[in-house]
């Protein structure tokens, strides 16, 4: 099977930043090919992701967005039965992931190093338990908002691939932004909220670990919005 890029607008950036290591060169070159998608580098079509994993996992998990990696390496340290797909455009960005996996066991990450809405087209309905888009690039200038990830559009395709009782977890510490994304959740007729009282949007979970930019907001007194909603268990 061959795959045809849509030609439309960049939601992303740098593709890279400061130059690479030698180790980071390396893990780019050595290990990034047995971790790509193979949807892209074979004749594999998508009817289950959790196909791509020599093991089959009990669920798989997708990241979008992942930055350096310390989101997507917990959950797979602290969630051993769960396979995840990480898309990152930023190239030191999945070195940084990298480096953490090398230092696992098993391999149960996929990465998808560019648009993740390529993927989000390929994937079948269902197949996702978790969906995380965690301090996504809120593009504050107004004319740019066509960039931002979050649109009608991807909230419809995010709630069709994710199975009942899944679950979609962003955040922002851009009150603006955090302002739109609710904006179009709540539009969608059938996402969920999860919390119970205004206080939700601000607690952690032990199951959230913090991440780099996050903890550099925070440092620079910028609160983040937490935002999580569900597919109910009796959606079609």
């Amino acid at each position: 099977m061959s795959f045809v890029y849509k030609r439309r607008h960049q939601l992303f950036g740098r593709r890279k930043g400061r130059s690479l290591s030698a180790n980071m060169k390396r893990l780019i070159d050595e290990e990034l090919p047995c971790r790509l998608i193979p949807i892209f580098t074979s004749a594999i079509s998508v009817t289950d992701p959790s196909i791509w994993f020599p093991k089959k996992p009990n669920a798989v998990w997708l990241e979008i967005g992942f930055g350096g990696g310390e989101h997507l390496a917990w959950q797979v340290q602290n969630n051993p039965s769960v396979a995840l797909i990480g898309c990152e455009p930023f190239m030191n960005g999945v070195a940084s992931l990298l480096r953490y996996l090398s230092k696992m066991e098993g391999d149960r990450v996929r990465i998808y190093p560019d648009d993740a809405r390529n993927i989000l087209d390929l994937l079948p309905n269902q197949c996702l338990e978790r969906i995380f888009i965690l301090h996504s690039d809120p593009w504050p200038k107004r004319r740019h908002h066509y960039r931002r990830i979050i649109q009608h559009k991807t909230i419809n395709q995010l709630y069709d691939v994710l199975k009942p009782g899944g679950i979609l977890r962003m955040s922002t510490d851009e009150p603006e932004y955090a302002i739109w994304i609710l904006a179009r959740i709540t539009a969608h007729i059938n996402f969920r909220w999860t919390g119970n009282s205004i206080a939700d949007f601000i607690k952690t979970r032990k199951d959230w670990p913090e991440t780099r930019y996050e903890a550099k907001g925070r440092k620079e007194e910028r609160v983040p919005t937490y935002i999580e909603f569900c597919k109910p268990v009796e959606a079609n």
